[in-house]
Formats: C-alpha cells, sequence, structure tokens
C-alpha cells in the first residue's frame, strides 16, 4: 500500500468517527434534557438529587454493555461516573432553585 493508497483510507476512517462523534454529541444532549426533566421531578416531590443505588445499578449494567461490546469496562465506567456527576450538579441545582421558588 502506498501513502496515497493509506491517506485516503484514513480520510475514509476519520470521516466515520467524526459521524460518529457528532452522533455522541447528540445523544448526549438528548440524554441530558432527560435527566434535566427527572432533576425537576425529584425537586418538585422532595426527592434527593442522588440515587446512589440506581447508580451502581447502571454502572454495573453499562460494565455488562461494554464487556459484550468488546470496550473496556473501567473505560465505560469513568464514562458514566462523569456523567453521573454531572447529572447530579444539575439536580442539585434545580432543587436548590426549586427550594427559592417555594
Amino acid at each position: 500500500m502506498n501513502e496515497e493508497d493509506a491517506l485516503k483510507i484514513l480520510e475514509e476512517h476519520r470521516r466515520s468517527i467524526d459521524n460518529i462523534d457528532a452522533a455522541l454529541i447528540y445523544m448526549l444532549a438528548e440524554r441530558f434534557k432527560q435527566t434535566q426533566e427527572v432533576g425537576r421531578l425529584k425537586a418538585k416531590a422532595g426527592l434527593e438529587p442522588a440515587d446512589p443505588a440506581r447508580e451502581a445499578r447502571q454502572i454495573a449494567r453499562l460494565r455488562d454493555l461494554a464487556g459484550s461490546a468488546a470496550l473496556n469496562p473501567d473505560f465505560a465506567e469513568k464514562f458514566l461516573s462523569f456523567i453521573i456527576r454531572e447529572v447530579i450538579q444539575h439536580h442539585a441545582h434545580i432543587a436548590q432553585i426549586h427550594q427559592e421558588e417555594t
């Protein structure tokens, strides 16, 4: 394989990666829209922003999925843990705003 052929194939892979990255961003945006609604519901019901039992179940579920998908389960857990921390911060902020409004 010559350099020109390799660069052409590389560009095809990069286009695919770019498409996947865009899909990930849109999926994360939709996920956060849903978690914002969950945060509002929790605030109205007086529920805690964090749900450690649910979080543990989600991490275990995603670790299993990662294994099935040939993705490093530790990476999947770190990724989900980061998202969960962000969601909890959003829920705490929503709860604070709700409390100030009532």
